[in-house]
């Protein structure tokens, strides 16, 4: 018998390490990132482990669209609702960092070219 080791974020939703909170509901926490890549820089976690987007199965639909709600919700709250990224990495090469599932919120960064979707990247 393998045991898992929780991810970072099961930990924190577990409050075995320490996070500032923002938002939390039955589905999902949302936390700041604590390397932001923009002045506005918040993580959407649901509860429910899913490593990877492609993890993810037709059962999950339902917190799938709650957390891009959350999202919204969120970004009101903050005041970022007019001009903010959303962003979820999939697999290593794509940039995550931490195989549980989670959206990054990214905000604050008035007239940036880096915002803009002509620069959303070029492989």
């Amino acid at each position: 018998m393998s045991e898992t080791i929780p991810s970072l974020f099961m930990r924190i939703i577990n409050r075995e390490i320490p996070a500032e909170i923002l938002y939390e509901d039955e589905l999902c926490i949302v936390i700041n990132d604590i390397a932001p890549q923009a002045p506005v820089h918040m993580l959407v976690i649901p509860k429910q482990e899913i490593a990877r987007l492609v993890d993810a199965a037709h059962s999950d639909q339902s917190i799938l669209g709650h957390l891009l709600l959350v999202a919204g919700e969120v970004a009101r709250q903050f005041g970022v609702d007019d001009a903010f990224r959303l962003v979820l990495n999939n697999g290593a090469d794509a940039g995550q960092t931490v195989f549980h599932l989670h959206l990054h919120i990214l905000a604050g960064v008035k007239g940036s070219k880096e915002f803009s979707e002509a620069n959303i990247g070029s492989w």
